[in-house]
């Protein structure tokens, strides 16, 4: 092995090592059982980001772990093609490079766009996934508009159409003006804006039989005036009496004269505003409410792209046609943007004395999460799946336990939502995407299929008939959600969706569990069955991990200049291109000395390279079962010391067993103390280690296996190890050799899930050693617990051994006590089954803590002038000083070392109590010179008891 361990020169020939030799392919062995996971799909339209690594050395683990079982192991790779995201960044590159917009293209042309862009920048996402690690089939990597999974969508529409759970239908929706398309409802943001409150007067039509009393207008509060181009009503409570007993009169909607009844509904709120509310059906989520309770017209004012139309479209409350309303709009307020139309129509309002006040206001203001324009509710004619049937289904099989969500608490939470779900909206107004299997004659005729040929045969149709296919595609969750078994061949019956479906384990956020999670099994359950025609669930368990968050748990986004590419921590990067990434291509540029300061700030030096492992194995020690995980670069810096404690221990192990045979062996009792100690400690760090990894505790498996190899492998057992080498008999070197070789190696096998290049690079020396044939570790089996091998009195001795030990060292260092001064030690009160296992390590134990002699005495033994005493586990220990101290020297230094901490903890408390300082500093900067008085607090209590010891020595000289 080289002295030095490079990650970088190891990591990327291994992976296409391991790639190039099919190991990451399932084994169909159908003797075994199969392991699935489905990968989900990241979006073609840029890198892979914090989240994605995470959650993808998550599934890493599990199907390494699975594979070195003997399970027939497959990990379905692919990518999303992110409609609405992707459209974007295309039209935006098609404005900057040909300063072009998609409507300067036919369908087809833009399309091709897409495809060379998605060709282009696809790789990108692969090869970091591959940088990662991630033992995928790329033999089966699917994108979701491959040819196979396109069938597989039409397939799904068509059952869904043919049984009445798909239909068509005029509805108000959440509009993106600037994409110009319909946006889910979990694609909304809602943003607190500083605003205005319009206070407006709508004259009431004067009825001498009905209005009696002198009220001339009813006041309207609003926040978008520009909508009262669509008042269809006003409302008040029916249990206002100031205005109740105008019910059934009517109003005049002012600029546009539009004659409108006054309604009674309790959603007007007799304490809030004016106590009435205008009501405009095709723009206000609400207000579609009321006029459905009330059959009111809906008139729709806005075009797609966010502008006042020439003429309305008028409908009546079921969504047809209607001309119960004038169409005209006034001129002056034709084609205004919203902006510019809300400022004209105020003018207007104010010229014609209707402008009761404005007052100032903040509200939550809805906005796309994809395009960040401000969404405006608007009646269209969409498609929609039914979801009553299929929540049902999803609800069920989820109660019923076929579906498992860890941390369990999230099913709660899937389960509210599924029970106030509404039906699904799965038309998009985008080119890029599955186009809606629907294609219409002239007469407006709907007919579902996969092709036009398939449909003009299927119903007879000649071809001078005129077929035109729907333009909308599907929302990309509508595909996705098919994921599960669309890559695996349906609707084929394929040996591949025979053996993997359902698969075994979802890996994802809790903030996809309504986007994409929920879907998945309401459209696996109703379209996936197994031979007796009981719903398959797409998974058996859904691991739910939390969000990673930078060092002061905000959330990593480009706008606060907090993100961090997984592969810069791998590679590393200096702080001039870090900042470079940082400031690029912002949508907001201000921010960019705002970000740069920051940068500086968190990385003065860059990054330096870690590797893959060192990340990797920080993710799985960050991966609790808490809602949002703070990122820590100090604990990546910790487990890249780790992988280097790793590989040194190794070199140390090769280095010590050269020209060894390695020889099989068995535990029994003529094998040494120590080597029974390490082989019981090993069998249960693999009890608990599997244990942990079999409920998804991956923070719980790191430590574990962390501690195993950082403090009772390399701390303990190899300090052993070096000592009977140099000082036991032959037979027991060899032994030891064998039980070093067996130890690491199964310790490699732990480890592989978590870090993978370390430990197959190792063991490419093991197999050498052990003559294994096999060529790598991935395929080994993975270590079992063996439940014969424990042994609770070698654990406890041993116990008493390092606590004898570490008390020892402590000494040494508390009183500063050279290693080159051998000491004595004296043993009382010492039971005879600890006198065999003191005498047995007698050897070990004088030449680790560096003893003259070890001496086990009687009751009547007296104690040495100036000796300390410290009692473990019944036995009194006693370390005579008196020859080894310098008293006065030893006091003058402990006087100087207190003098100098005292000054340290002094200014550390003024700059923390600095209120300028509490208020300017970063809250890592304050957190870190927190921790640092906390210490020195400690070593000062340390040092003190130390300076007592000496003085108390003095008085009894």
């Amino acid at each position: 092995m080289e002295k030095t361990y490079n990650p970088k020169d190891i990591e990327e020939p291994l992976y296409n090592f391991w790639e190039k030799n099919g190991y990451f392919k399932p084994n169909n062995d159908l003797t075994q059982p199969s392991f699935c996971i489905m990968m989900p799909p990241p979006n073609i339209t840029g890198n892979l980001h914090m989240g994605h690594a995470f959650q993808q050395t998550i599934m890493d683990i599990l199907i390494r772990y699975h594979r070195m079982q003997g399970d027939n192991t497959f990990w379905q790779v692919g990518t999303d093609h992110a409609g609405i995201a992707t459209q974007i960044l295309v039209e935006r590159q098609i404005y900057l490079t040909e300063n072009k917009t998609k409507k300067d293209y036919n369908r087809n042309d833009f399309i091709k766009k897409i495809w060379l862009w998605k060709n282009k920048y696809s790789l990108i996402v692969t090869n970091q996934m591959r940088r990662l690690g991630n033992s995928v089939d790329w033999d089966h990597e699917k994108f979701t508009l491959d040819p196979d999974i396109c069938d597989s969508v039409k397939e799904a529409f068509i059952i869904f159409y043919k049984n009445k759970l798909i239909y068509q239908k005029k509805r108000l929706v959440h509009w993106d003006s600037k994409l110009e398309t319909v946006i889910s409802d979990l694609e909304v943001e809602h943003r607190l804006i500083k605003s205005k409150k319009w206070f407006i007067r709508y004259p009431i039509i004067c009825n001498k039989k009905k209005n009696n009393n002198s009220i001339k207008y009813l006041i309207v509060s609003t926040t978008r005036p520009e909508t009262l181009l669509g008042d269809t009503a006003l409302v008040v409570n029916p249990q206002d009496s100031n205005y109740n007993q105008l019910i059934g009169q009517f109003v005049i909607c002012p600029l546009v004269n539009r004659i409108i009844p006054i309604v009674g509904d309790a959603y007007a709120e007799i304490s809030k505003g004016t106590g009435c509310v205008k009501i405009t059906p095709a723009h206000d989520f609400n207000d579609y409410k009321v006029g459905l309770r009330h059959k009111l017209p809906m008139i729709n004012i806005f075009t797609f792209n966010g502008k006042i139309k020439s003429n309305f479209d008028i409908y009546n409350y079921k969504g047809e046609i209607s001309d119960i309303y004038n169409s005209l709009v006034p001129i002056k307020f034709q084609n205004l943007d919203i902006t510019s139309a809300r400022k004209k129509i105020v003018e207007e309002i104010k010229k014609i004395g209707l402008l009761e006040k404005v007052e100032d206001c903040d509200i939550l203001t809805p906005h796309s999460d994809r395009s960040g324009a401000i969404i405006q509710p608007m009646l269209t004619n969409q498609w929609y799946l039914k979801t009553s049937k299929l929540a049902n289904l999803a609800i069920s099989v989820v109660k019923d336990k076929k579906i498992n969500f860890i941390p369990s608490q999230y099913e709660s939470m899937y389960l509210s939502w599924m029970n106030n779900i509404e039906d699904w909206c799965i038309s998009r107004q985008l080119w890029w995407g599955h186009r809606i299997p629907v294609w219409y004659d002239c007469k407006k005729n709907i007919y579902v299929g996969h092709s036009e040929n398939e449909i003009r045969k299927k119903y007879n149709i000649l071809n001078n008939t005129i077929l035109i296919q729907e333009e909308d595609v599907l929302d990309t969750w509508f595909s996705s959600g098919l994921w599960t078994f669309s890559t695996l061949g349906w609707p084929k019956k394929t040996e591949f969706l025979k053996t993997f479906h359902s698969t075994n384990v979802l890996v994802s956020g809790f903030d996809i569990i309504f986007f994409w999670i929920a879907r998945m099994i309401m459209l696996t359950t109703y379209l996936i069955k197994d031979n007796l025609g009981i719903s398959q669930v797409p998974f058996k368990n859904v691991y739910i991990t939390g969000l990673i968050r930078d060092e002061e748990g905000q959330k990593m986004s480009k706008s606060k200049g907090n993100v961090i590419d997984p592969l810069d921590m791998i590679d590393g990067i200096s702080l001039e291109n870090l900042i470079k990434k940082r400031t690029n291509n912002l949508l907001q540029p201000q921010l960019s000395d705002q970000i740069k300061k920051r940068t500086i700030n968190q990385f003065p030096n860059g990054i330096n390279p870690t590797g893959t492992d060192a990340l990797r194995f920080t993710f799985c020690a960050l991966a609790s079962n808490t809602r949002d995980i703070k990122w820590d670069m100090s604990r990546l810096k910790g487990y890249r010391n780790f992988c280097n404690k790793l590989w040194n221990a190794s070199r140390f192990v090769f280095m010590n067993i050269k020209d060894h045979h390695f020889v099989k062996f068995k535990m029994n009792d003529n094998m040494s103390f120590i080597n029974k100690w390490i082989l019981i400690e090993l069998n249960n760090t693999i009890k608990l280690y599997r244990n942990s990894l079999d409920s998804y505790r991956f923070d719980i498996s790191a430590n574990i296996v962390y501690d195993f190899t950082w403090n009772t492998f390399c701390d303990w057992y190899l300090e052993f190890v070096k000592i009977i080498i140099k000082f036991n008999s032959s037979q027991d070197v060899c032994f030891t050799k064998n039980i070093l070789v067996y130890v690491l190696e199964q310790l490699l096998k732990l480890l592989h899930p978590i870090i993978p290049f370390i430990t197959e690079t190792i063991w490419q020396r093991i197999k050498k050693i052990k003559q294994i044939k096999e060529k790598t570790i991935m395929l080994q089996p993975f270590p079992t617990y063996n439940n014969l091998l424990f042994d609770e009195k070698t654990l406890f001795y041993m116990n008493l051994i390092k606590q004898i030990i570490i008390f020892l060292r402590n000494i040494r260092v508390e009183m500063n006590i050279s290693s080159k001064k051998l000491l004595s030690l004296f043993l009382k009160n010492v039971s005879h089954e600890q006198k065999k296992i003191i005498q047995e390590n007698l050897l070990l134990l004088k030449n680790i803590a560096y003893l003259d002699k070890i001496e086990i005495v009687s009751q009547e033994y007296k104690e040495p002038f100036l000796s300390i005493k410290k009692i473990i586990d019944g036995i009194e220990i006693l370390i005579p000083i008196v020859k080894i101290i310098d008293k006065k020297n030893e006091l003058k230094r402990l006087n100087k070392e207190i003098k100098d901490i005292k000054l340290k903890i002094s200014f550390i408390k003024e700059k923390i109590l600095n209120e300028n300082f509490l208020r300017y500093a970063p809250q890592h900067i304050i957190k870190t010179e927190k921790e640092k008085l906390k210490n020195l607090d400690q070593i000062y209590l340390k040092l003190s008891d130390q300076i007592k010891i000496f003085n108390n020595l003095s008085c009894k000289n």
